[in-house]
């Protein structure tokens, strides 16, 4: 294919999206602290899930919905091409944040989440139905064995797909927002590996629009995801909650689905290992609980950074290793598209995993039990160094 634009043709008039959910963002999550504090929606402690010593103030996610909707609002009058696309996803991503803040103020029970989280999804595949995603889905994954699925029955195929994806993204991301400036932070560098992807993308222009509006959406949920992130690193005086850690799924969800377009697994797959390491750590605790013989919604405190804080690790140092894997995890799933086949990555990411489970055996992260010891922490229920 020949190169049709230049990064900077493609982000130009773009970028300043960027800056615009950033500002919202950083201005807005003083203001919607205020008012949680003050309407006394906050995160209590208690004695295993939520060790901070004093209530710390939910509807982090509420702000950077809030920019991230402001900016998407400015891309979607600025060009009108994507202004469809731009319509659902801002649709369904109020409809994935309420499911999230009525979780954070009534506690939802999981069937309920779950049930938000198909509404958004419906959604979201209504609008992409429109791209086509219900025909180049379904390609991605039969076309490598010659084969090919009437119309109708792609169409169901990636409805299912869509939905396996969004409540799987949404769920993982809930799982990761565990230690202070935890899921905002990876969730930002895995939003700028897919600008990374999309930019890539755009500069063929073969899929016009729809590459415009992926390189709008990354852009845009990164600034806003920055924007929040200086309240919420140690020691956060804010949390996403539910309503911000299921937003920032979702919005993974979406950006799969958008590679899902280009009707090949290489673009999904490397979108997939970019966002390999909350996959990892909700993997990590759906084993370790089946082997517990517990449901897998059961919440624990033995996720991966919980068991590398038990072991020593500061959670700074915690949450710098995963700000760390999350940039290799980004490189690579960027790499692997450029100048990897499908199937030549696949076995690399199928390898990668092999050794991450038999370096988790070693380590004993698969064995039942919540792995909790006392911690010396400070005002915010965090460790000290």
């Amino acid at each position: 294919m020949a190169v049709m634009f230049s990064p900077m043709e493609v982000l130009d008039g773009i970028w300043p999206l960027a800056i615009l959910a950033y500002v919202v963002s950083v201005l807005l999550t003083p203001v919607v602290r205020w008012i949680a504090y003050r309407a006394k929606i906050v995160d209590r402690p208690d004695d295993l899930l939520k060790p901070h010593s004093r209530p710390i103030a939910y509807l982090g996610g509420v702000a950077v919905c809030i920019g991230f909707l402001v900016a998407l609002t400015v891309g979607a009058v600025l060009y009108p091409n994507v202004r469809t696309l731009a319509i659902v996803v801002g649709v369904a991503t109020v409809v994935i944040t309420l499911t999230g803040l009525l979780d954070d103020l009534l506690d939802l029970k999981p069937m309920h989440k779950v049930a938000g989280q198909v509404v958004a999804a419906g959604i979201l595949f209504a609008g992409l139905c429109t791209q086509g995603i219900h025909i180049s889905a379904a390609g991605m994954f039969l076309a490598p064995f010659g084969l090919e699925a009437p119309d109708w029955l792609a169409a169901v195929f990636s409805a299912c797909l869509t939905m396996v994806v969004v409540i799987a993204a949404c769920n993982a991301t809930n799982l990761l927002d565990g230690l202070d400036g935890l899921a905002g932070g990876v969730t930002g560098i895995i939003a700028l590996g897919f600008v990374g992807l999309t930019v890539y993308l755009a500069c063929y222009g073969h899929h016009l629009d729809p590459d415009r509006f992926r390189v709008i959406l990354c852009l845009t949920m990164a600034g806003a995801v920055l924007g929040f992130l200086p309240y919420n690193i140690y020691p956060a005086s804010i949390f996403l909650g539910d309503a911000g850690s299921m937003l920032l799924g979702f919005f993974v969800a979406t950006i799969i689905m958008l590679f899902g377009l280009e009707g090949t697994g290489r673009w999904f797959l490397a979108a997939c290992v970019i966002f390999g390491l909350p996959i990892i750590d909700t993997a990590l605790a759906v084993v370790r609980r089946v082997i517990s013989g517990v449901n897998i919604f059961t919440g624990d405190r033995s996720h991966l950074y919980d068991q590398l804080v038990d072991r020593g690790m500061s959670v700074k140092k915690v949450v710098v290793l995963f700000y760390a894997l999350a940039v290799f995890a980004a490189a690579l799933g960027v790499c692997q598209a450029i100048f990897m086949r499908a199937r030549h990555a696949l076995i690399m990411d199928l390898g990668i995993l092999a050794a991450v489970a038999i370096i988790f055996a070693k380590m004993g992260m698969f064995r039942p039990g919540n792995h909790h010891t006392p911690r010396i922490t400070d005002e915010s229920g965090q460790e000290q160094e």
